[in-house]
């Protein structure tokens, strides 16, 4: 088995390296460390493993909880384990309002005649993205004194 380490002191672009990776096949577990849904919402996903889950805190709100467990839900044998020694309050809004989603979804599926699929999603390479970057700018590093360009958006304007 293949693992590649995740946390969130790796670098921002090393970070998307790695999840391009886990697509590709050169890993096949990520293990990530206080990170809230860095990777989790890939369609490739199968497994989320939240260690310590009755650890009560940012990381382990109600709302952290039922972010990673709905990111997880892209893939249709897309599993959540928590890891607890006793179910939190937080722990407890999640189960419950996760429950009380799909039941709402595989009812909407059903008088629909909707099966559930994977979504199919793209692997890009970020090497693309930063040789556009490039191409805008003419910049090959970022300028420590301007933020990056914005794109030309027409102005909006108000109808009176």
């Amino acid at each position: 088995m293949k693992v590649q380490y995740l946390h969130s002191e790796v670098d921002t672009l090393e970070r998307v390296q790695i999840l391009r990776d886990l697509r590709l096949g050169v890993y096949d577990v990520i293990v990530g460390i206080n990170l809230l849904r860095e990777g989790i919402d890939l369609p490739e996903v199968t497994l989320v493993a939240i260690l310590d889950a009755d650890k009560e805190g940012f990381l382990r709100s109600a709302w952290s909880l039922i972010q990673m467990v709905g990111r997880a839900a892209r893939n249709t044998e897309g599993e959540v384990v928590m890891y607890a020694d006793r179910v939190t309050e937080s722990m407890r809004v999640a189960i419950d309002e996760t429950n009380r989603r799909r039941s709402i979804q595989e009812r909407y599926n059903t008088d629909h005649g909707i099966q559930p699929t994977t979504i199919v999603k793209g692997i890009r390479d970020i090497n693309d993205r930063l040789r556009a970057v490039q191409r805008l700018t003419g910049r090959t590093r970022p300028d420590p004194g301007r933020s990056a360009p914005s794109p030309r958006w027409p102005r909006a304007r108000s109808r009176s």
